[in-house]
């Protein structure tokens, strides 16, 4: 996305492994387009991937690449209604999930409020954020961390698939 357009350029990771994960993930990306605020929308390949320090079926991830003028905690606001709208519960921590949907980037920002860590604080030891990330932006440097591609490349293995469309 060129740099000179207005707002600013965040990442969203999206992941599901109750119902139909993929027709979710396919809803959600549409509905995330739609938020007020968000001018265009890039959307990773799917991936299928194990949980991760969770229960539960398989996962399917995906990134979104997006421009905004929502501000970091507007489009927070924004991701949850959307994970609400789809049933998401948080009776415990990795529990199984319709929706979720995690503010991964925000521009070149650094945030560390109660409410909202950017960037996410696991992303880089994640390889089902940094594989779809590195889809779209391989040379994307998250701060304090280092470039998507190299993080990727330094990951222990961890199983995923890539899902053709």
């Amino acid at each position: 996305m060129p740099a000179n357009e207005p707002g600013a350029e965040a990442f969203v990771g999206l992941g599901a492994n109750l119902g139909d994960a993929r027709a979710t993930l396919t809803q959600a990306l549409a509905e995330l387009a739609a938020l007020p605020g968000v001018d265009s929308l890039q959307a990773s390949p799917l991936y299928r991937t194990q949980p991760v320090d969770a229960q539960g079926p398989d996962f399917i991830n995906a990134v979104a690449r997006l421009r905004t003028t929502l501000s970091p905690l507007a489009l927070l606001a924004g991701l949850q209604a959307i994970e609400a709208a789809h049933g998401r519960e948080r009776p415990y921590r990795n529990a199984p999930r319709t929706l979720d949907l995690d503010l991964l980037l925000y521009g070149e920002q650094v945030i560390g409020l109660p409410a909202l860590a950017v960037p996410h604080p696991r992303m880089h030891l994640r390889a089902f954020v940094l594989a779809p990330l590195a889809d779209l932006a391989p040379d994307l440097l998250i701060p304090g961390r280092g470039r998507v591609a190299a993080l990727l490349a330094g990951l222990d293995p961890q199983p995923l698939s890539r899902i053709d469309p």
